[in-house]
């Protein structure tokens, strides 16, 4: 049993408890502008016990022009997510209500293990130089080292930043959490709760994982790899009118 990686999931559940939807890239810096068309900013709606809206942000990617890979635990009631900017205020996004959304069957709360989802759009995202799917790595992909992770949200001096940021982060080498088909990195540069469900790209331009936890100088991301047949099965058309 990883019991490393099984400590490394008790802190990262207290860290989502804690800081759920917070969000920063902490020692980033800005993405240049229109440089990764496949991102997306999501809003997640849910009741409250006073039947209240109560809305969060998660980051997400688009996977296909009507699909967009993001957290299970970004999951929610009704969702609006928006891509084609870099800026919040950019008036040339688009936005998508979902028309369904697919939490991995598997996924645990408690131990953020699966915590994988894919939403459908209900209007597809128009393939252009502002939005464009990533590639996403499968087994046949080498093991990456070097990666980066970007997001909106709370950056270094504590305010909440309406542009794209990133930032580079290095993957540790224990083998040992391969059972908890995840990886991590360590260090005080990265995402926190609210970039969740936003994308570990690696060397090769491709999606490897999908930010899940982070505390303190620890991030455990899911790896998109391990999920490849589960995510066809998904993504594949019901029928010829899908």
């Amino acid at each position: 049993m990883c019991i490393y990686c099984n400590l490394v999931l008790v802190v990262l559940v207290l860290a989502l408890n804690s800081q759920a939807h917070a969000g920063r890239i902490i020692g980033g810096h800005e993405s240049e502008n229109k440089s990764r068309p496949y991102m997306v900013y999501v809003e997640g709606y849910d009741e409250n016990n006073d039947g209240n809206n109560v809305n969060f942000t998660c980051g997400g990617f688009l996977v296909r022009e009507d699909f967009v890979m993001t957290a299970a635990h970004c999951k929610a009631k009704s969702y609006n997510v928006c891509f084609g900017m870099n800026r919040l205020d950019d008036n040339g996004m688009k936005c998508s209500s979902v028309k369904e959304h697919f939490p991995h069957e598997d996924y645990n709360e408690k131990t953020l293990t699966n915590d994988i989802m894919l939403l459908k759009l209900s209007n597809r995202a128009a393939c252009k130089k502002r939005m464009k799917p990533i590639a996403m790595a499968d087994k046949a992909d080498n093991s990456p080292k070097m990666c980066l992770v970007i997001g909106w949200g709370i950056t270094d001096n504590g305010k909440t930043s309406s542009k794209l940021m990133e930032v580079n982060v290095t993957l540790t080498d224990d083998e040992m959490c391969t059972e908890e088909k995840a990886f991590y990195s360590k260090g005080k540069k990265g995402p926190a709760g609210g970039d969740s469900g936003g994308p570990l790209v690696c060397e090769n331009g491709k999606a490897y994982g999908v930010i899940s936890g982070h505390q303190e100088d620890l991030t455990k991301y899911t790896k998109i790899p391990e999920y490849m047949d589960w995510i066809k099965e998904i993504m594949q058309p019901k029928s010829a009118l899908d």
